[in-house]
């Protein structure tokens, strides 16, 4: 596979186009018009639009679009198999960019899973190998990576700590799926994880974060919108999805194969087409009983629109974050470079981002550099190594040296500094605070038992102790039948 593909890329250039931005930025529409135009196929790299079913939801291209621009990993895995993984989407996409080469098509990867499109860019991922000696594997060599994750984070963490100490080292011991998929590829391969990666990063071409590119002079084209401008084209895209039957295609999705998980107690956010944004949101709308009012009901749903619409803005932000922190901000050999086109106004969208990305693939393809510059690299942050921090003050595993640095400057850390200094001036001024306020309390009573005669004659009947002042110039008395008064 990998000898065909790199004889077919000497005669094509870009051997690939990638097409990245936040949902709601208009990718799609980009890819199937380069498609039409320039003789291209396009894989969806959507860990959601793989699964059949909830056509709505994940924002899946319709028939009509699919028509003008063949289109390939779109809903053909059965909802209900969790199984599917990154791996098996990049042996499926490998393969199928191998074959369009071989057909003199050029590939076209959009969607928003960053993680499928990185394991299509570059070799991130650890191929599977012959398992060694089981025997030393011990318990975990039993279990497969889904039965290891209902173990629990701190007990999978105690395995990986015995077997792979470096990458436990860097992992949170509640990161129970992390954990597990690093007890998986133990399984598998009989190497540890963090060796593994130690030696894909040493690969010619590689670097921190994997290793070398798949695919010399991919084209990458980063589609990106002012922040106001996309959280408004979110909003009314989610009404969209409502007025073209959202509810309908969750309450039908849910009969059919969620209510049953439910009642079996294996239902689960984590994993499969349950993962998809819009299903857990509306969870308490689709599962709520059939004895409430028409008000809650109505209630549960309105919570539901809201919660997609919050979800999905902030999903949204986060593919935005992946793409400055994965090609921008870390420039090195084995990152190319991204073309940006703004979609902030779409009213001249052919002047915008159309003409300007054919004018580059065109370019690329003559083998010319481009007018348009690529996008210059933001000032390179330190990168953040995932070191191991303990907070003694806050009970609390901190996993890297910026979440570290963060968490430092925290307000409950701050709080939990000024509370133990407290204490430890508290501690030396008075050797014996107990007896200390046994006395103080001693006194005030006396106080009031001389000024209040009454209260004397009362307290000479009453066992009682001071307390906390109540309101200013009061001190109250918890009646204590069993212990001696102060008085």
């Amino acid at each position: 596979m990998a000898a065909a593909t790199r004889v077919l890329q000497k005669v094509m250039s870009p051997s690939l186009v990638v097409i990245l931005g936040a949902t709601g930025t208009g990718k799609s529409k980009l890819a199937i018009e380069i498609g039409k135009r320039l003789n291209g196929e396009i894989i969806s790299a959507d860990s959601m639009q793989v699964y059949k079913g909830l056509d709505i939801i994940t924002n899946k291209v319709t028939e009509e679009e699919q028509a003008q621009c063949l289109h390939h990993m779109i809903s053909f895995v059965d909802p209900l198999v969790s199984g599917y993984t990154v791996v098996d989407f990049r042996n499926k996409a490998l393969s199928l960019i191998e074959d369009m080469h071989r057909r003199q098509k050029l590939p076209i990867i959009v969607g928003g899973t960053n993680y499928y499109i990185e394991s299509i860019l570059w070799k991130v991922l650890i191929d599977p190998g012959q398992g060694s000696d089981t025997e030393s594997k011990g318990d975990v060599a039993s279990k497969s990576k889904a039965e290891l994750e209902k173990l629990g984070g701190p007990e999978l963490h105690r395995w990986l700590k015995e077997v792979d100490p470096d990458m436990a080292a860097i992992l949170h011991p509640h990161d129970a799926r992390k954990i597990a998929r690093s007890l998986q590829v133990f399984m598998d391969t009989g190497v540890p994880h963090s060796r593994l990666l130690e030696e894909q990063r040493g690969q010619d071409g590689g670097g921190c974060l994997g290793g070398p590119l798949r695919f010399q002079n991919p084209c990458i084209f980063w589609l990106h919108c002012k922040t106001n401008a996309l959280d408004e084209r979110l909003d009314k895209r989610v009404d969209q999805m409502l007025s073209l039957g959202l509810i309908d295609e969750l309450k039908d999705f849910h009969q059919r194969f969620n209510e049953k998980k439910i009642k079996e107690n294996s239902q689960d956010y984590q994993h499969g087409i349950f993962q998809s944004i819009g299903f857990k949101e509306f969870h308490q709308y689709l599962t709520a009983s059939e004895n409430i009012s028409q008000e809650e009901r109505d209630k549960l749903k309105i919570e539901g629109i809201e919660s997609l619409k919050q979800v999905t803005r902030r999903y949204a932000r986060k593919q935005n974050k992946w793409v400055r922190n994965r090609f921008l901000k870390r420039p090195a050999s084995n990152v190319p470079p991204v073309y940006g086109l703004d979609v902030t106004d779409v009213t001249n969208w052919e002047t915008t981002v159309l003409t300007p990305a054919l004018e580059i693939l065109d370019c690329l393809q003559k083998g010319e550099q481009p007018s348009a510059q690529p996008i210059r690299a933001e000032g390179v942050e330190p990168r953040n190594k995932r070191s191991h921090h303990m907070c003694d003050l806050c009970d609390k595993v901190i996993i890297g040296d910026l979440e570290w640095t963060a968490h430092q400057k925290s307000k409950n850390h701050l709080y939990q500094v000024r509370k133990r200094r407290k204490a430890e001036q508290a501690s030396d001024q008075d050797p014996n605070p107990t007896e200390h306020q046994n006395v103080t309390d001693r006194l005030i009573g006396l106080q009031w038992a001389a000024a209040i005669p009454q209260l004397a004659l009362w307290s000479s009947r009453t066992h009682f102790r001071v307390c906390d002042v109540w309101t200013p110039g009061f001190v109250g008395f918890s009646h204590l039948p069993q212990t001696k008064g102060y008085i």
